[in-house]
């Protein structure tokens, strides 16, 4: 009853963090275990309870104020310098500026709606299609959750109880095979398209791209140097992210106005308040789980499957691939977690860094693919280019991404050789 009820709460288009709290509660009346009444608010409140989740506000913030600073159009122009006059070589730097963005940023929806304002349109300047200059960037918003910092590694961290800033270096060489698939793609496509060469630069207007660019690419060295030097923690290196922005966006481009800071810190209030409130739902709804013994349950049935590590991974990619399709990352992860990440580590003997990398990148796919897909209607929103439209234009996208996620699965060293 519990588990169609939720079907249908979902189905009616009821918002997760409420499918899961009631679906706990009418489980706890429909079992008769009122006297876990008491235990409700509790759980409610403990699935907060966790150091590690203080960087999701300041992760959000970081991103705030980055935009209201003029740091991402930097990094575009950065990226520009790097690539040079090539075929196709505007679509290479928006790419390559989505790289730099997803190492401060850490999520998707902001990424795209950020780049779609500042790449799209220059992109159709120099002759680009639209829907082509739309899909190249909704395609790089999928390197946002994989390259650190991450919100979905440090909810994967905080539900698995592992180190997030482990989790980070973790996704440092999945970042770069992925944003390396990409770029094959791009080759492939600039070729069969036969896309625009970039305009040339003097060496004049590279230097000043480079030097302009060189004190925006101070927030993510901020943010990956200190966690790999072990001078801070994420929480720590997102809260060191947030003053550098603030201080490259007022001192060095002077575009931060301190009058800005007040709206970013609302927006960024709201948000984490999403967010956070969806965390606290699933835990009660993972302690129902827990209750039910469904881990020990999915154990022995997955296991029944295939005593192979490689193939559960790729059983959970294929399930994950679908869920994706219906719930957003983050909700999904939390859902998914609790229920197969015992079996992961207990039965397969798999490494959790593995497990989650395999878990997030999978996830992020259903960003991009419908019926749910946030950054695929936020991407076409911004655009005014039909859904469908897009989402037709990224299947080569999204194949390198299956090509990368099976060289993941078969060889995990590539996840753990940093960590």
């Amino acid at each position: 009853m519990v588990a169609g009820l939720f079907v249908v709460l979902l189905a009616i288009g009821v918002p997760v963090a409420f499918v899961l709290a009631i679906s706990a509660l009418i489980y706890i009346f429909s079992t008769g275990n009122t006297v876990l009444l008491d235990s409700y608010p509790q759980q409610f409140f403990g699935g907060l309870e966790n150091y590690g989740l203080l960087a999701l506000p300041l992760f959000i913030l970081v991103g705030e104020c980055m935009n209201e600073g003029g740091i991402a159009r930097r990094l575009m122009n950065m990226a520009t310098a790097l690539i040079g006059s090539i075929k196709g070589g505007l679509a290479y730097v928006n790419l390559l500026s989505n790289m730099m963005m997803a190492s401060i940023l850490g999520s998707t929806v902001a990424q795209i709606t950020i780049m779609s304002r500042i790449a799209v349109p220059e992109m159709e300047r120099v002759g680009y299609r639209r829907d082509t200059a739309v899909a190249i960037t909704a395609a790089g918003g999928l390197l946002a959750p994989i390259i650190p910092p991450s919100m979905m590694f440090v909810i994967f961290g905080v539900i698995a109880q592992i180190s997030i800033g482990d989790l980070f270096i973790a996704g440092i060489v999945p970042g770069v095979l992925l944003g390396l698939a990409f770029f094959a793609v791009l080759g492939w496509m600039a070729r069969r398209h036969d896309f625009p060469t970039t305009e040339k630069l003097t060496f004049a207007q590279r230097l000043k791209a480079m030097r302009d660019g060189a004190a925006a690419v101070l927030i993510p060295l901020t943010i990956v140097g200190s966690i790999l030097g072990g001078l801070a923690t994420p929480t720590e290196a997102a809260a060191l992210a947030c003053v550098a922005a603030i201080l490259v966006g007022r001192l060095v481009y002077r575009e931060f106005d301190l009058r800005m800071l007040w709206p970013a810190l609302l927006r960024t209030a709201r948000n984490s308040a999403i967010v956070l409130f969806l965390i606290a739902a699933a835990n009660l709804f993972s302690w129902v789980i827990t209750f039910e013994n469904l881990p020990a349950l999915a154990a022995a049935w997955i296991s029944s499957l295939s005593d192979s590590p490689a193939t559960f991974l790729v059983l959970v990619m294929l399930m994950l691939l679908v869920v994706g399709m219906i719930l957003d990352p983050i909700p999904a992860l939390i859902l998914v977690v609790p229920v197969l990440l015992p079996v992961a580590t207990d039965v397969y003997a798999i490494s959790p860094f593995h497990f989650g990398m395999i878990v997030c990148l999978t996830l992020v796919m259903g960003l991009l693919t419908p019926p749910v897909g946030s950054a695929l209607f936020t991407a076409s929103a911004l655009s005014g280019v039909r859904a469908e439209r897009i989402a037709v234009l990224l299947l080569p996208y999204l194949a390198a991404m299956l090509a990368v996620l099976l060289l993941l699965i078969y060889v995990p060293w590539l996840v753990t050789v940093l960590i």
